[in-house]
């Protein structure tokens, strides 16, 4: 199984905060926990998003990522797009190139919403091109934030349709499927063949959230909202499980998402699609 959405450090975003007291303990310590994680939820892989901290030795924000990476066996990153860089700053997209060609970064991640740009904005162009030369993905984080200093206008999922029109060979992951807009990201889903859904933080909480009578009408209203999108979109083989853990258990939410996606599914959705996207074995 492969969880695409996981964060295993900070992500340094304005207003969000660290996400869970868990991704301020040391290296080792959040590694033993994503192991442990994985293990207990049958994940064989995950990616991990970096950190919005851009510095000419972090070029993409994964060095704490990666360092949790050499420890955990199936753990890879995803690194962080600026688009607060000048298309002319060749010595960072130099870096950004090499990284991604290194294989030690395996798709790029813009936070929208959280960093007040369009998807369309031109300084993230660089980092499309990149993205479709060596046929990584690009995700966006779409939908409700966690930042009150978010603006939700940069954050719609329609706003992933102008990009996948104009940049057909790269490659874009609706992250958390646009909720609550989840109809309007199938749409794009449906339309566009270079688009994909991922389902992570759709609910937050503990294990025993998930069971908990006062969670209840709130968890069947995100089902049956994830359950018109899946069949409106028409295309089993585009979405993609992730958890955004720390946020949720690994194994509380793998069983939750199972529960809401069609049996005869599963295995397009918790490995086959993410395999083929992110060309793992």
């Amino acid at each position: 199984m492969i969880d695409v959405h996981i964060h295993v450090a900070p992500p340094q975003l304005p207003g969000a905060g660290s996400l869970s007291p868990v991704l301020r303990q040391s290296v080792e310590s959040v590694a033993q926990l994503v192991r442990s994680e994985m293990s207990m939820a049958g994940i064989t892989r995950a990616f991990a998003m970096g950190e919005w901290t851009i510095t000419p030795d972090n070029s993409l924000g994964v060095n704490r990522t990666l360092e949790i990476a050499a420890l955990v066996p199936g753990l890879a990153a995803i690194g962080v797009m600026d688009p607060t860089k000048d298309l002319a700053d060749t010595e960072h997209f130099s870096h950004v190139e090499a990284l991604v060609r290194s294989r030690r970064v395996v798709g790029l991640k813009g936070y929208l919403g959280y960093l007040h740009f369009a998807p369309t904005h031109p300084s993230y162009r660089r980092y499309y091109e990149i993205a479709a030369q060596f046929q990584i993905p690009v995700t966006f984080h779409t939908g409700d934030t966690y930042s009150p200093y978010a603006k939700l206008k940069y954050a719609h999922p329609l706003g992933i349709d102008d990009v996948a029109v104009d940049h057909p060979e790269t490659r874009f992951i609706i992250a958390h499927i646009g909720n609550p807009w989840t109809i309007d990201a199938a749409e794009v889903i449906y339309k566009n063949v270079n688009v994909w859904g991922e389902l992570s933080g759709l609910f937050v909480g503990e294990a025993i959230d998930f069971e908990a009578e006062e969670h209840r009408d709130t968890m069947a209203d995100v089902a049956e909202r994830i359950r018109k999108a899946f069949f409106y979109a028409e295309r089993p083989n585009r979405f993609l499980y992730g958890s955004d853990w720390p946020l949720v258990p690994m194994l509380a939410y793998r069983d939750f998402i199972a529960s809401i996606v069609p049996a005869k599914a599963h295995e397009q959705l918790f490995s086959e699609n993410a395999a083929r996207l992110f060309r793992v074995t």
